[in-house]
């Protein structure tokens, strides 16, 4: 839901709705054909490419077909096992693509356990249709960021990106987490499999949560990473200052971060009200155009560069004590350069917001987060432009019922990283309430869902634990976090 997931959510190519024979399919039909998969590091796998065709709003009879997308990769066992599907995060993430980068030695090494799954979810990657939108926000350059005119933005090109959408005869309102789920389901009778395993991560989790709500006599087991609950869409401001207080600590007990930055939240926050008082203006080139532009940056820019840059991120946290250091001196270079990005970039995906939208968040928790944000350092800011931004997309809300807690006794691995301000273990004991048959695997120093979490013995565990073989292992221990000498 973050900003963040905006960002990477515009680099995928915006694709036109219109299905090439698709008036020619019924629900539930699935194409396959051989695909050879080729990773970005340029190694290449025997694969299949297959799609499957499935109602976009299934409480609408007269709803036309949408074709989703997932490649498979058969498994590398003797006698393999269950078959896994992934349910990447985002929302608006494609799981393809993450596949051909960072995704791929960890996905090569589960197809050991069985055949391993990669669905493009509606609206996502090489599903059709793609709901990338074209808009961009294009933020004025000679004045700070400030939270109503970049809300006003987003408000006026989410309208736009959603008119487009609906006069092309997509039904955002068929975007949701329940029919994402029931895509699953659609596609395991496709394929004709008994019963799966799935493996979540980030937003993955929270689809993962409303399959095993809605079809958990279909699921054989489920690992899930990074634990989004049902009505942890919306972050608290609590985990987030946490997490920053947590780093802070971090950085004070490194022998050089320590010496140069004592205090890191005081520095922050003397940044935060210099910036207030006195917006700085840097100069950078254009990567576009390769111009020379100027852009100004005030408090509501670091504050938004904190809330999306820093919370559960291993390489910002280690890169953040020389971009601080640097402020402090008086080069804002960094700062500008994010901020830039930020105001051209593409608002992201249409699938993005309305699944957020649609899960929304309850009473109770909405009252904390509003209790919280006055008295932390970036507020309520890594749940930004939400929950303002939903009265241009329109989703419904899906209730109460929807946000209620899950009950399951389906065997589940939760697996937490103990620097996740997005995601943290808290999150994954909440959850774990409902779950009996239930492990928490506590990874320290590992963030959200990056390469930190997916150590040799995180991957061993879920390796044994998908073969249905005995897991006691509840921790992973890490060495400290290394950081680059810091110069005065």
């Amino acid at each position: 839901m973050s900003t963040v997931s905006t960002l990477v959510a515009c680099l995928f190519l915006c694709i036109a709705p219109k299905l090439a024979g698709a008036d020619q399919h019924k629900s539930g039909d699935v194409e396959l054909e051989p695909y050879l998969f080729e990773a970005q590091s340029g190694q290449k796998v025997e694969a299949e490419l297959g799609h499957v065709f499935v109602p976009e709003n299934r409480s609408n009879p007269q709803s036309k077909l949408i074709q989703l997308a997932f490649v498979r990769f058969k498994s590398t066992a003797k006698n393999p096992g269950t078959p896994t599907f992934y349910l990447v995060g985002g929302p608006g993430g494609s799981a393809i693509s993450q596949a051909r980068g960072v995704g791929f030695p960890l996905y090569m090494t589960l197809r050991e356990a069985g055949d391993f799954i990669l669905l493009d979810q509606r609206g996502t990657g090489m599903s059709k249709p793609n709901l990338t939108c074209r808009e961009k926000l294009n933020y004025p350059l000679d004045k700070p960021l400030e939270r109503q005119e970049l809300l006003r933005l987003y408000l006026e090109q989410s309208r736009a990106c959603a008119q487009y959408w609906r006069s092309q005869g997509v039904d955002l309102s068929a975007y949701n987490t329940n029919e994402n789920a029931d895509d699953v389901e659609a596609l395991r009778k496709a394929l004709n499999i008994p019963k799966l395993n799935i493996f979540g991560t980030s937003y993955g989790t929270h689809l993962s949560l409303a399959l095993i709500r809605r079809h958990a006599e279909n699921l054989n087991r489920a690992v899930i990473a990074g634990i989004e609950g049902p009505d942890h869409t919306y972050k608290l401001p609590s985990n987030v200052q946490s997490n920053l207080e947590q780093v802070a600590q971090i950085y004070k007990a490194d022998p050089n971060v320590g010496k140069m930055i004592p205090d890191f939240l005081g520095l922050i926050q003397t940044l935060l009200d210099r910036l207030e008082k006195q917006p700085v203006t840097v100069e950078l080139t254009d990567p576009g155009t390769k111009q020379k532009v100027k852009v100004t940056v005030g408090k509501f820019d670091l504050q938004f560069l904190i809330a999306n840059f820093l919370p559960g991120r291993i390489s910002a946290i280690k890169r953040f004590p020389s971009v601080v250091l640097a402020m402090s001196k008086g080069d804002f270079s960094f700062l500008a350069q994010v901020s830039f990005s930020a105001r051209r970039v593409s608002i992201g995906s249409a699938m993005s917001f309305v699944m957020d939208c649609a899960s929304g968040v309850s009473r109770k928790r909405w009252a904390q987060i509003k209790r919280e944000e006055t008295t932390r350092i970036v507020g309520s800011l890594i749940d930004f432009p939400f929950p303002e931004i939903c009265e241009a997309w329109g989703n419904p809300d899906l209730g109460s019922t929807f946000r209620s807690p899950v009950k399951s006794k389906l065997p589940v691995l939760f697996i937490s990283g103990t620097l996740d301000g997005r995601t943290p273990v808290s999150n994954a004991d909440e959850i774990r309430r409902g779950f009996p048959n239930s492990i928490h695997l506590i990874v320290e120093q590992a963030g959200h869902v990056d390469a930190s979490m997916f150590k040799p013995e995180t991957i061993a565990v879920m390796m044994d634990f998908l073969k249905g073989l005995s897991v006691s292992t509840s921790r992973v221990t890490s060495p400290a976090l290394e950081f680059p000498t810091l110069n005065p």
